[in-house]
């Protein structure tokens, strides 16, 4: 890119980060510490503001960057990941968003605790809530360094390492500093400048093709070098057993996977009741939605005008497609036009990053202080609430180093694809001891570890022995094969083990359930009475 680019997006970049520190500056001066404020932002959010601060938290990366660039690649097989990602709110709309508000006070072990035995309980979920929100984390990081190499012209790697260290710094800057609150309010400035950036883009997109949707996905499947192939099924998930397989697994992972992710089921504790917290999802459905249907007309348009062998030169994995296609909306390289539509692109592609990788480091850093220190230590100490606050923080950083050095390791991967993996081991190892907690009158302790532990462990050694890390040229470890699980996504088997986990350890353990806790746990899921 010119220095012109370079320049420009600097200094966007620049003046978000300047914005959000701001407020997160300010918030840190207007709080007094709680553990309620720190994790829930004393639960003041409208429906509305927690709407748009959700759909900021869910609209990563992976969708700007991610989900684009393989539509560019491979056209119609690209787009079923937008569909999976909307299709999986119906799920938190109706199974999860309202008994989630109502059962818990910051995180998903408060659901599964209030009718088990705490402290088991609490270290599995805590364990498995962790595990998600790294490999999550993993994804924005890759997307971070995939966007500044590309603006500064970087081949080396030297700029994308630095940006990942650079981006979990400031991560861990916003929670420990601001809290729940800063990072709301942080996400709901992302959602805004997202959303105003698509509707742009698509609106070029459309202008350029004249309004003509169907020209615009003739010239893609023209340009893609594979002719109408490029827009029907089977490119990418097609042809042998293996790669049909791998898209049922993935489809199941991206429906099932979002009411199981830690960030989006700590945000239903932001709102004062479970009425705002349906209102909240019915908000963040019509954004997101919204944004799902622009990604596919910036995919087939990235195809159709930048080309896909562009795309893949410059980003294997397809994740710099869109600021590609705002440098060629705005007029092409060296223009004035292209130069400021690049750069707006990219600082907005930034800011989703930043505002992504706040929430879930929040949720993750609950989990670890409320969770498993509080299980640990904590509670038999009988230690205030601001000691957990503090651990919080300092579980932050420790969070952030850990998504540093995986982001660096991984950095090569396409980010939608490392969020299907996140999505997989929530479908796995959260799903099911959730779905089971509210719903099954006589699930046990024994049932919830083995649920999660019975879905986490699967789904993890199954990634670990798949062709995503070894096998492969793409892989992580490109020169040796010791894979053994023929599919990429683990969802297919690991989301069934869990379930079964749960119910195997439910019929032997000879606990009997406490009828009392149940049916307390019923009258407050679905009436909110007693609920906190």
């Amino acid at each position: 890119m010119s220095g012109d680019h370079q320049t420009l997006a600097l200094i966007l970049f620049s003046v978000f980060v300047a914005v959000t520190l701001a407020i997160t500056t300010w918030v840190s001066r207007n709080r007094h510490g709680s553990a309620e404020e720190f994790y829930a932002g004393g639960r003041l959010f409208s429906p509305m503001e927690n709407g748009f601060a959700i759909a900021g938290d869910y609209m990563s990366a992976a969708s700007f960057l991610g989900i684009s660039g393989l539509i560019a690649l491979f056209g119609y097989d690209g787009m079923l990941y937008s569909v999976g990602f909307l299709v999986a709110w119906l799920v938190v709309l109706l199974l999860v968003a309202e008994l989630v508000r109502n059962c818990g006070r910051f995180t998903l072990a408060d659901v599964v605790a209030a009718r088990m035995a705490e402290r088991p309980v609490r270290i599995a979920a805590g364990t498995s809530s962790v595990t998600v929100s790294v490999l999550y984390l993993v994804a924005q990081m890759v997307g971070a360094g995939s966007l500044v190499a590309l603006l500064l012209g970087e081949t080396g790697g030297a700029a994308r390492s630095w940006t990942v260290i650079g981006v979990g710094a400031l991560m861990v800057v916003y929670v420990s500093l601001g809290g729940m609150r800063a990072t709301t309010w942080i996400q709901i400035v992302k959602a805004v400048l997202l959303m105003a950036g698509s509707i742009t883009l698509t609106i070029l997109v459309l202008v350029r093709f004249h309004g003509d949707f169907g020209l615009m996905l003739t010239t893609a499947a023209e340009r893609s070098g594979h002719g109408t192939d490029f827009l029907a099924p089977g490119l990418r998930y097609g042809g042998d057993w293996t790669a049909r397989f791998d898209f049922i697994s993935l489809g199941l992972a991206l429906v099932l996977g979002t009411a199981g992710l830690p960030h989006i089921l700590s945000r239903f504790y932001t709102v004062p009741t479970a009425a705002a917290a349906r209102r909240s999802v019915v908000w963040s459905i019509g954004l997101i939605g919204s944004f799902y249907l622009m990604t596919i007309v910036l995919g087939f348009g990235a195809a159709a005008i930048i080309g896909p062998e562009a795309v893949r030169a410059s980003n294997t994995a397809g994740n710099t497609a869109v600021p590609l296609l705002a440098l060629d909306l705005g007029g092409g390289a060296g223009s004035t036009g292209g130069t400021v539509l690049f750069a707006v692109v990219a600082a907005v592609a930034f800011a989703t990053i930043l505002a992504v990788v706040a929430g879930i480091t929040l949720a993750s850093s609950a989990s670890v202080a409320h969770d498993l220190y509080a299980s640990l230590r904590s509670r038999r100490a009988g230690a205030k609430p601001y000691s957990e606050v503090a651990v919080a923080r300092a579980a932050a950083a420790g969070i952030g180093l850990a998504a540093i050095g995986l982001g660096l390791l991984a950095r090569d991967l396409n980010v939608a694809f490392l969020v299907g993996l996140a999505f997989a081991v929530a479908a796995s190892a959260n799903l099911p001891v959730l779905l089971y907690s509210l719903f099954w009158r006589n699930f046990t302790t024994r049932g919830a570890v083995w649920s999660v532990y019975g879905g986490l462990v699967p789904a993890i050694l199954l990634v670990l022995f798949s062709p995503v890390v070894s096998g492969g040229p793409e892989a992580l470890f490109p020169g040796v094969d010791f894979h053994v699980f023929p599919l990429q996504n683990p969802g297919l088997v690991s989301i069934p083990l869990g379930f079964l986990a749960g119910w195997l350890g439910t019929v032997t353990s000879g606990e009997a359930p406490d009828p009392a806790k149940h049916a307390e746990t019923e009258v407050r899921a679905l009436t909110g009475a007693g609920a906190v």
